[in-house]
């Protein structure tokens, strides 16, 4: 799907603004047509997302990490579970997501519960890890104080030289989250910030979608 953007000097819409996507029925269906498309036109990490989680003070915090897994049942990303984004979703299983691909000016946001992927998954994945990365899940303790770059090195050198010779094994602190969307929202940008919304929501993570437009 093509979209051609109207001119937001005279906020004339060309024919093809939005074609086709307030009209979806599947949030699925269409995120993965947009990601696609994003894949061809962004300079780098199209799957970058921003992930919004709350500490045990209920203040916000976000960060940028990629998506790395797509299903009908959500969007997984993985990460240490020590780390501060682990430890939040430890005491509240709940998250939101952000995409923004600028270069089509469109943006999709996410909100629901979080559940951990099964260990089959996460061993399947880290193991189609570049192995230097593999390597730095297990000698980054996320998060936590650093006392120089030195210390990382020495603890890359160590972790390096323990696996010298054959499969690195998946860090029992190392997996992924699955986000369980409630809520995903389609945005694309028009003239005069005058943008198209649509939303899909359900009362619960695996029940039928109600959508409907939003105004800008």
């Amino acid at each position: 799907m093509t979209m051609t953007l109207g001119n937001p000097a005279t906020g004339e819409l060309t024919p093809g603004d939005s074609a086709g996507f307030l009209d979806a029925s599947e949030p699925f269906v269409l995120f993965s047509q947009w990601l696609a498309e994003a894949e061809k036109s962004e300079p780098n990490d199209p799957n970058g997302m921003a992930l919004a989680t709350v500490d045990a003070d209920g203040l916000p915090d976000v960060r940028m990490v990629l998506l790395k897994g797509l299903d009908q049942k959500g969007f997984v990303f993985y990460t240490n579970t020590q780390s501060a984004k682990g430890q939040e979703l430890a005491g509240n299983a709940k998250a939101a997501l952000l995409f923004h691909w600028k270069s089509l000016r469109r943006q999709v946001r996410v909100r629901g519960p979080v559940e951990r992927v099964s260990d089959a998954e996460a061993d399947a994945y880290f193991a189609s890890r570049p192995r230097g990365s593999r390597i730095g899940a297990w000698a980054s303790q996320q998060s936590r104080p650093l006392e120089s770059r030195f210390a990382l090195e020495k603890a890359v050198a160590s972790y390096t030289a323990r696996y010298g010779i054959g499969e690195i094994p998946r860090p029992p602190h190392w997996t992924g989250f699955r986000i369980l969307p409630v809520q995903i929202e389609f945005w694309h940008d028009r003239p005069f910030r005058l943008h198209d919304r649509l939303v899909f929501r359900r009362a619960q993570a695996e029940g039928g979608w109600q959508r409907a437009q939003l105004y800008p």
